[in-house]
């Protein structure tokens, strides 16, 4: 093996190698002048705040294990499913066992699911603030979901020329009303956007009550989010622009890192002092060592153009126009599941958050393309 010529390796690591080195030193003490700066940590499923200088963590969770997401994520993954099967037909058509057993086993899980989907249970069981008066429409559109489903799956079972790409456009994801009052495709937007409304809305109204001094805070986003190839980046990751429209815009947008290979944490480490404790050394360590080379940066070419990072310019996915824009909606879900940088939420999450920040966090006035402007309740009953 190669090994470098050992003064030129010794100057090398005079500046990158160990605890004494001038690179690492310089972080050290930036870390220990800002160590009262309050560290804001995201991962996959929770967020937590350490205040600074030893003080105890907050914590929020959100994703699935809160209440209502579980619930709504399986009515948005019911079409994915009957297109998953469609293309294991269409890979192996000869493996007609392949393809009938799994869209069959849909069939107990929908019975049971409309047994258990009623608008008590949205007000009881999940009962979510984000949700309150409008339980008894979500109830109607997971029943209309779960009927127009069943009822294709029926079919498809019968005459397997259903589970054409071609069929399933025209007759379930995206047919005219005269075929289906409303296509799959909206309500997985709807069931989508619901789902994100009340993440947004109760991390939103944490970070508000959390009195965070958005100028001095260090904010990570931490860990893997969702898919491997997902979440990396600003404009790929949800929560990035959820804290920036949070703080109004006080956080300066440049003291977030994505860090996607950083340690995540859970909810039981939270019960574990001295493990949390150096957790959040590491991420303060992880965060300043980001930090020190931009701040260098800033005074070595001060006389040089800078970089100015903009959260606006990153926004990538495309604008809705209004309830009824229904191209939008798919061209967004297109976009999600075929951009592997891409978290499944980015479909619906610039748009929520937009929302619930121009109406001042009433999740109740976000209007939902293909839920607000649909009575489901008449459509159930007919």
């Amino acid at each position: 093996m190669y090994q470098p010529q050992a003064d030129f390796a010794g100057l090398f690591h005079a500046f990158t190698g160990g605890p004494g080195a001038i690179g690492p030193e310089l972080t050290a003490l930036m870390l220990e002048q800002q160590a009262g700066n309050p560290l804001l940590v995201s991962t996959a499923s929770d967020i937590a705040l350490f205040p600074g200088r030893g003080a105890a963590p907050r914590m929020e969770s959100f994703r699935k294990s809160t209440r209502g997401f579980i619930e709504l994520t399986a009515i948005s993954h019911l079409p994915l499913a009957i297109a998953y099967v469609a293309r294991r037909r269409e890979l192996a058509p000869d493996d007609v066992a392949g393809w009938r057993t799994p869209l069959q086993g849909l069939l107990p899980h929908i019975a049971r699911v409309r047994g258990a989907n009623v608008a008590e249970m949205w007000r009881q069981h999940v009962n979510l603030p984000a949700f309150a008066g409008q339980e008894a429409k979500i109830a109607a559109l997971v029943a209309y979901t779960l009927d127009a489903t069943e009822a294709y799956v029926e079919r498809a079972l019968v005459d397997a020329s259903l589970l054409d790409f071609d069929a399933l456009a025209a007759q379930y994801f995206d047919p005219p009303a005269g075929v289906l009052p409303v296509s799959m495709n909206a309500t997985m937007f709807a069931t989508f956007c619901l789902a994100y409304v009340d993440i947004a809305f109760r991390i939103g109204a944490w970070l508000h009550g959390s009195g965070i001094d958005w100028a001095r805070a260090m904010v990570l986003v931490s860990g893997q989010s969702g898919r491997p190839t997902a979440g990396v980046t600003w404009s790929s990751n949800s929560m990035c622009n959820l804290v920036w429209r949070v703080s109004d815009g006080r956080m300066p947008a440049d003291r977030l890192y994505v860090a996607p290979h950083a340690p995540g944490f859970s909810v039981d480490q939270f019960q574990d002092q001295a493990a949390l404790a150096g957790l959040e050394q590491t991420y303060r360590r992880l965060w300043m060592h980001t930090r020190t080379s931009v701040e260098v940066s800033r005074q070595m070419f001060a006389h040089h153009p800078a970089y100015v990072f903009s959260p606006d310019a990153q926004r990538d996915m495309p604008p809705i126009h209004g309830l009824d824009d229904q191209a939008a909606c798919v061209a967004r879900l297109r976009r999600i599941m075929e951009d592997p940088q891409q978290l499944l939420v980015n479909c619906v999450a610039d748009y929520v958050v937009d929302e619930l920040q121009r109406n001042g966090n009433r999740p109740g006035e976000v209007p939902i393309p293909g839920f607000t402007n649909v009575d489901y309740e008449g459509l159930v009953r007919g």
